[in-house]
């Protein structure tokens, strides 16, 4: 009945199998369970679309709607991305666009039919990637010009990050700056020609559009071919000069790269710059959590722990963790943290949340506990680590790769929203937390969490934050008051406030969870359990936690078989999740990267620090010598 790429999709199969075993009908996909004879090919086209997958997968059965629908069409286009494991290849694999995967069935198309190659680069919870998808992508106009006049390739940058280094190289020389989603334009040999971000669909607030660059590089390439084959050239030239570089080998190689003093004056030096005393952490706007630069902060107060200088530095390392774990970028309902905040007060986030800022905070956490010993930074290791079991684990032991942050405000909704799902109204919790805390009533506990998490009657977000207005009249929530300020204000004891705080909490955390989730992507990259396996060993070692060093040795155990070829000693960039909820692999893995070996090595070497099992030291040793040969 069905036949070609559509009755491969995955989220046509997860319904039909859904369908024969249920007597509802899911609200998403609209279908009505008969005889599997009885389908009419039916969904609308945009709840078909793979980036519905893994929320759709995870819907109970019990929250399917009982009403009757029978206008459900199967999507209108399917191409090649359907056949791939990527799960921002398989956002696309429903694009009117002729999209093909980084392959040499592209290059050789390119080739013969001598087309410029126009490369799309993101990965599966950009927002932004999801904004020029929903603009340009999914517009018929635009694709049929780039169907007719170029061959269009999409990338997972975390797939891939060997293809987005190069060509995000180009990007950034070419206009100074990058991001994602990246599009290139490539020559038939893979040279590009010219390259930017993100672009409208049409020309506006001085900027060209995407039609417009398309049609321009038609013309471009009809008439100035030969130019622009000596462009690609020369740039060929500085790409290979900014990538590649040789070290010379010597005995004193090692010692060679140990930092000296003057390095480590100079780091503190540039760091104490940057640092933005007010708020914490280095730069305004936007502002990243940057852990890295937090962990050398305290390696640099531990050097020497009495030295003035010193101290100083670990204080601004303990400023910016307390000021992010008070801001928005903390989610102070279902845990973790943010990508990164839009202002320099950590109070509105850009709402994503990846598998390596959850890993590389845990053990900056971590660590300032173990300098402290203030409860405080216990409190945000177990928030991260509670988020990473409950909702970026795989059953058998990895980690998932990122939570978007967008997704539909109600499952009655056709559009996403950025940070729909972690926002809330005054009204909501006003009606969700109404419920007296003093024993007189005078008190409600929306009053007691309002004053403490600065919700506002309408919303708490400077509008310069959200020039798109998704965030009008919600609240992002933000510590503003100690739990002594909020006892005093409401003449309460400090105990009865934490207590009633975190009962607030749980009751927003379940009333969240009944709200249409983010995309997960479930791919599983080996260089980001490595960093999560250091967070959990970390975590062990300073709380004196067995459960968590037990979590990460399940995690070694997975990254052993799934992600390593023993025969040749070799890592894999990635395993990916299979649609029964196992492990799956494509035909042709991709080898792993430097990244790979060496923050999985790091993760190995902190486990065994953690557990002391030798196997974990061995196998590190293993993969450093396979790493040194590359």
């Amino acid at each position: 009945m069905f036949s070609g790429r559509t009755s491969q999709c995955p989220i046509f199969l997860s319904i039909i199998r859904r369908a024969k075993s249920s007597e509802n009908k899911c609200s998403r996909c609209l279908l009505v369970p008969k005889q599997i004879s009885d389908y009419t090919p039916v969904f609308p086209k945009v709840l078909c679309n793979q980036r519905f997958y893994s929320n759709h997968d995870r819907e109970p059965l019990t929250k399917m709607a009982t009403s009757v629908e029978t206008d459900i069409r199967l999507p209108k286009h399917t191409n090649r991305l359907i056949d791939s494991k990527s799960p921002y290849l398989l956002q696309h694999a429903h694009n009117p666009v002729d999209w093909y995967p980084w392959s040499e069935e592209a290059f050789e198309k390119a080739r013969k039919e001598d087309k410029l190659i126009f490369l799309s680069v993101g990965y599966s919870t950009c927002h932004w990637c999801h904004v020029m998808e929903r603009e340009s992508f999914e517009n018929e106009d635009i694709a049929k010009v780039m169907n007719e006049h170029f061959v269009n390739i999409k990338v997972d940058r975390e797939e891939r990050p060997d293809v987005d280094k190069v060509y995000m190289t180009f990007v950034q020389a070419c206009s100074g700056s990058g991001g994602w989603p990246m599009s290139v334009f490539l020559k038939p040999d893979l040279k590009p020609v010219s390259g930017g971000t993100y672009y409208p669909p049409e020309d506006k607030y001085g900027r060209r559009g995407f039609k417009s660059e398309l049609l321009k590089w038609v013309k471009e390439w009809k008439n100035n071919k030969s130019h622009w084959t000596r462009i690609g050239e020369s740039v060929t030239e500085v790409i290979k000069n900014a990538t590649i570089f040789e070290v010379p080998m010597s005995e004193n190689l090692i010692s060679g790269m140990v930092p000296g003093e003057e390095c480590w004056q100079l780091c503190m030096e540039q760091l104490a710059d940057h640092y933005e005393p007010t708020y914490g952490g280095f730069g305004l706007a936007p502002k990243f959590p940057q852990p890295g630069n937090l962990v050398f902060l305290f390696h640099a107060y531990a050097r020497n722990p009495t030295d003035k200088k010193c101290g100083s530095l670990k204080d601004m390392g303990l400023h910016t963790l307390n000021m992010m774990a008070r801001g928005g970028i903390h989610d102070h309902v279902a845990q973790g943290f943010a990508r990164y905040s839009t202002d320099m007060k950590w109070h509105v986030p850009h709402f994503e949340k990846m598998l390596y800022d959850q890993a590389q905070l845990a053990v900056v956490y971590s660590t300032a506990f173990l300098i402290t010993q203030q409860p405080l930074y216990r409190e945000v290791v177990t928030d991260i680590l509670t988020y990473v079991s409950r909702d970026l684990s795989h059953k058998e032991g990895g980690f998932y790769s990122a939570e978007d942050a967008d997704s539909l405000p109600t499952v009655d909704s056709k559009e996403k929203k950025e940070g729909a799902f972690c926002v809330w109204t005054h009204r909501e919790i006003g009606e969700l937390l109404d419920q007296p805390v003093a024993a007189d009533g005078s008190v409600k506990l929306a009053q007691l969490f309002s004053y403490h998490y600065n919700v506002k009657p309408g919303g708490n977000v400077d509008p310069a934050q959200d020039p798109h207005k998704e965030l009008t009249g919600q609240n992002v929530l933000m510590i503003v008051k100690s739990e002594a300020q909020t006892a005093a204000e409401f003449k309460l004891d400090e105990s009865t406030v934490r207590t009633q705080l975190a009962t607030a909490r749980q009751i927003l955390y379940e009333a969240r969870q009944k709200r249409p989730r983010p995309h997960l992507d479930d791919k599983i990259l080996t260089s980001w359990n490595g960093l999560m396996i250091s967070g959990f060993a970390k975590a062990a070692e300073a709380l004196q936690s067995e459960d968590y060093t037990e979590r990460a040795v399940r995690a070694a155990k997975f990254a052993k078989t799934h992600l390593y070829v023993s025969g040749t000693n070799t890592l894999l960039r990635s395993c990916y999740t299979a649609k029964d909820g196992g492990v799956a692999q494509i035909s042709s893995p991709i080898e792993g990267f430097l990244d790979d070996y060496a923050f999985l090595i790091q993760g190995l070497l902190d486990l065994y620090e953690s557990c002391l099992d030798a196997q974990w030291l061995e196998w590190a040793e293993q993969l450093q010598t396979r790493q040194d040969e590359l």
